[in-house]
């Protein structure tokens, strides 16, 4: 679903009528067909966010006089088992001294944690306001959600107190390689590698921890020595915010010294490399903010937040690359200033041009931020990923061609739709419900008149191997009589409001109740919703989409629940905002997993809202973008800073979800889409159908053929998700995350590549464009994926033809591609299909490259079900060499994949004394003897290359064997 639906003509006509009243007194209205600025803060108009932007501008301006009020007590400092603790006093104007314990703790993995909290709050020894019984210390908790593991302290990390000198320093990392140095007063955390200061904590003195304080009361008359008019309550939008624990933000400014770029810190409609936020030609006026949010038709080239969180923020410069990871589920916002490097004694062996200063604040919480010091990219990717999980290896239907709308309106639509696609010979693997097919908006229900045979529906897409998504929404229709809604109640599992009644808002089906997924009674409830027993005329091929979860409240304030509505634990929605999309999709995700007693299958889960974590159990997608040459454009480089923040599983809405694409916005989207880890189409309900069959000529072939290139390459895209979810590493990756030395690439965001394979794409994204400039930054030959074209690297660009029905696509020297050439209507139907192999060479007439291969639906995989393979071409002979491990399962998966065989190797850039030769020598392991198969040499001419294809090898692919060229 996302964006703007009207509720149905089949509710009773009293909700109907109540319906459309909150609908116009909401500050969302029925969603208009823009987004309305003034329904979302802007900084000057979040308390915390202005304040600490103020605290800001007041060290700025103080320049060399400012004076930090943070310094560590010296005498309070210790350091065992890889945590450093100490006590950091707070002096206030009043003189009174706050006590904040820190810790650091050094990791393993090389990455360190710095933890910052507040005595008082956290013994409990403040005063709650209006009455409150919500908990009284800093939020504390994000980690139970977002962190699985590395979290084992390094425990031989060094210590050297030095407290005449008033500095710190440890020693930790692998092989001693890092060092903190802390400088007591002011309080500042830098951190090193080989001897580089490479981030910076609080060098600008920005830390602000906004102590608790009781409430005074200003005689008549008299001023506050402060501006305390958004301490206690904040108003926006009709809504009054209670604030019980009354001001509590946390703020950090984080430099990178010599560091130009910086990504990250999804999700906004924005470039890869993060812009200022300062003012300034080109630059933005407002920070980034980091607050989930349904946010209908969002602009482009915007800081505005969005639906999805991870505060996570790379920076990098030629040839290095460090992080950092801000741990809180708080409405967040982050400033971003860049200027040239200057010299600090601190900052020893500083060699970038420029230096990015951020400052990050949270409204809520404990100042908890990790620091990873890489060196690549790649190092940090698995570092964070081990922290946080890695993306789940989907099923392989996942990473098919999905087809949706909002809405295939009738079970019979549903079978049409699926017997066109047939006719029509173009493949797609799934196909999607949005809200209409429930019984009156009541989730886990079918509606009896339009989908009376669910049952038959998915005998029909089975028969194809197909499946079917539906979606299910946190937001519960409150309708006496509903089962669902009856259970919430009476087992109170619902989000209350700030009095400890059951909150109420505005959602698709009217009144609504939210399920609270912090508990872990209201987890267990909702993942046994899912069982085939309870959700009735659901199947094994019946999987899930999680919309609407940032929570979006059409009558709350900024379109989601007030922040003193009360979860599980007595938390604050405050506290937690960023989190809740993840709760939901937690608990769906366990549901999925085992809906049948004993029948453990990999789930499917869609989610709109997500937070540093979700990449374990779902994809995501970009909400609710329009039918725009514009954001066709932005959807890259959205993408590609999912994959960056740790979540690779990511796409847009092919053609746009609002408005109705012209034919050619249509085909290049397409061409576009089959580059999106996560591949759907997607559109409105008020929009033309546009299922591609019925585009007409030459548009249906066109876009055909791009989907038939992405399902030939789904033996690739597989073997990049298995990586992804073993390292962390994206599955499509920018230019500068492949080539880290070259800064021409670091800010493109229009090029990217594709997992290990070498694919180099550059889709078209821009009107009545026939051609696309491709930068090739290394050495190697690239070539034409369809013809062989060769276009020579070495720090160059390269005009690519690129008509209507061309998708530019290039291959580097030196990989080898895994594909499967036969077209089917599933991906499904592939299973048994044999595989081709392009072997690109090198300009040393070299190869090597990957292939994973599993069931690609159960879990068997992790009992040693699986082919993983190493192929390299070297000395003019190509092997397959097997790199997994063996399990209980192995032998009996190699087996049942005994006669799936290599049909086709394809050699591009073959070398021409090849020319003469008929056939090459095949070599099997556990074959009596060698045997030959055909050799066909073609020569390269006008600028092609020369390339050789070796027909029915007839070697196994789960097998070791040789070929002799």
């Amino acid at each position: 679903m996302a964006g703007s639906r009207s509720l149905k003509q089949r509710l009773p006509l009293f909700l109907t009528v109540l319906t459309i009243l909150a609908c116009i007194i909401s500050p969302v209205g029925m969603y208009p067909m823009s987004v309305k600025h003034e329904n979302f803060k802007k900084c000057s108009q979040s308390g915390f966010c202005k304040r600490n932007r103020a605290y800001a501008d007041e060290a700025v301006a103080s320049g060399s006089n400012w004076k930090a009020p943070y310094e560590l007590d010296s005498s309070s400092i210790t350091l065992e088992d890889g945590y450093l603790r100490g006590i950091v006093i707070k002096s206030t104007e009043s003189g009174e001294k706050v006590r904040l314990p820190l810790t650091v703790s050094f990791l393993e993995s090389g990455a360190t944690r710095v933890v910052l909290d507040e005595e008082r709050r956290l013994k409990g020894d403040i005063e709650l306001r209006h009455g409150s019984n919500i908990r009284k210390e800093r939020y504390n908790e994000a980690e139970k959600w977002t962190l699985v593991g590395a979290l084992t302290p390094n425990k031989v990390a060094s210590f050297s107190p030095e407290p005449e000198t008033g500095f710190t320093k440890v020693l930790y990392g692998p092989e001693n390689q890092y060092q903190l140095v802390i400088r007591h007063a002011p309080l500042e955390l830098l951190f090193q590698r080989d001897g580089e200061t490479h981030v910076k904590l609080n060098d600008r003195g920005l830390l602000n921890l906004e102590h608790w304080r009781p409430k005074v009361d200003v005689p008549e008359g008299e001023t506050a020595p402060e501006d305390e008019s958004t301490w206690w309550e904040e108003s926006f939008g009709g809504n009054t915010d209670s604030k019980p624990r009354g001001p509590e933000s946390v703020a950090l400014d984080i430099t990178f010294p010599g560091y130009e770029h910086v990504y990250g810190i999804p999700e906004h409609a924005d470039s890869l490399s993060l812009r200022e936020t300062r003012g300034g030609s080109g630059n933005h006026e407002e920070p980034y903010r980091m607050y989930n949010s349904d946010v209908f038709e969002y602009e482009l080239n915007s800081t505005m937040t969005l639906y999805g969180t991870i505060p996570y923020m790379q920076a990098h410069r030629k040839n290095s690359s460090v992080a950092v990871f801000w741990l809180n589920a708080a409405e967040t916002w982050v400033d971003i200033v860049k200027s040239k490097s200057t010299t600090n004694p601190l900052s020893l062996g500083l060699t970038g041009k420029k230096t990015t200063q951020t400052h990050w604040f949270s409204e809520s919480g404990q100042l908890d931020v990790f620091v990873f010091l890489g060196p690549n990219p790649q190092t940090l990717s698995k570092t964070y990923g081990e922290l946080t999980g890695y993306t789940q290896l989907p099923q392989q239907f996942a990473i098919a061609y999905h087809q949706c709308r909002w809405n295939y309106v009738t079970d019979e639509d549903v079978k049409e739709v699926d017997v066109k696609f047939d006719r029509y010979q173009i493949p797609y693997d799934v196909i999607w419900l949005d809200i209409e097919y429930t019984d009156g908006k009541k989730y886990f229900t079918w509606d009896p008149m339009t989908f009376a045979d669910p049952k038959g529906m998915q005998e029909q897409l089975d028969e194809s191997e197909r499946k079917l998504v539906v979606i299910i929404d946190p937001h519960l229709k409150n309708e006496n009589g509903y089962p669902i809604i009856d259970e919430l109640k009476s087992k109170d599992l619902a989000i209350k409001n700030k009095d400890g009644n059951i909150y109420d808002g505005w959602c698709w089906p009217g009144s609504s109740h939210w399920v609270d997924c912090f508990s872990p009674a209201a987890i267990s409830w909702w993942k046994g919703l899912y069982s085939y027993d309870k959700f009735k005329g659901t199947f094994p091929n019946t999987f899930i989409w999680n919309d609407m979860n940032e929570p979006s409240v059409f009558n709350g304030p900024e379109t989601t629940m007030p922040k003193d509505n009360i979860h599980y634990g007595n938390w604050e929605h405050r506290d937690v905002h960023n989190i809740n999309g993840m709760t939901v999709v937690n608990a769906t995700f366990q549901g999925l997993v085992e809906r049948k007693k004993g029948q453990l299958q990999r789930p499917f889960i869609l989610t709109r809202s997500f937070y540093a974590g979700t990449q374990r159990m779902g994809a995501m997608w970009t909400g609710d973008n329009q039918a725009e040459w514009s954001h066709l454009a932005i959807s890259m480089p959205m993408v590609l800073n999912q994959g960056i923040a740790g979540f690779p599983f990511a796409g847009a809405d092919v053609g746009g979800f609002f408005g109705n694409p012209d034919k050619d916005l249509l085909v290049r989207w397409y061409q576009t889409g089959i580059w999106y880890p996560f591949f759907r189409a997607h559109a409105h309900i008020d929009t033309r159908r546009r299922e591609p069959y019925l585009t007409g000529e030459p548009y249906m072939q066109i876009i055909s053929q791009a989907i038939r290139l992405r399902y030939q390459l789904l033996p690739a895209w597989y073997t990049a998700f298995h990586e992804a979810s073993l390292t962390g590493i994206p599955i499509v990756r920018p230019q500068y995350y492949i080539h880290p030395e070259d800064e021409q690439g670091f800010a493109m965001d229009d090029q990217f590549y594709v997992g290990s394979t070498g694919l180099l794409a550059k889709p078209v994204v821009a009107k009545d464009q026939e051609s696309v400039d491709i930068y090739l930054s290394d050495n190697e030959k690239y070539y034409d994926y369809f013809d062989y074209t060769i276009y020579q690297g070495g720090g160059k660009w390269h005009n690519v033809p690129a008509p209507l029905e061309k998708i530019p696509l290039l291959m580097q020297g030196g990989h080898v591609i895994p594909r499967k050439d036969r077209p089917r209507r599933s991906s499904g139907l592939m299973k048994w299909d044999p595989y081709t192999l392009v072997v690109v060479l090198d300009e040393s007439g070299a190869a090597d490259g990957t292939i994973y291969v599993d069931d690609g639906e159960s879990y068997d995989f992790e009992k040693g079900a699986y082919i993983h393979r190493q192929f390299t071409f070297v000395d003019s002979t190509f092997i397959s060499e097997d790199i997994g491990s063996k399990g209980p399962k192995t032998d009996g998966y190699l087996k049942s994949m005994s006669d799936v065989r290599v049909e086709k190797i394809v050699v591009v850039g073959a070398p021409a004394e090849w020319e003469q030769r008929t056939t090459v020598t095949v070599i099997e392991d556990g074959a009596k003897g060698a045997t030959h198969a055909s050799l066909q040499f073609t020569r390269g001419e006008s600028g092609k290359a020369a390339y050789a294809v070796v027909k029915n090898p007839n070697v196994g692919i789960g097998r070791s064997w040789k070929i002799e060229f």
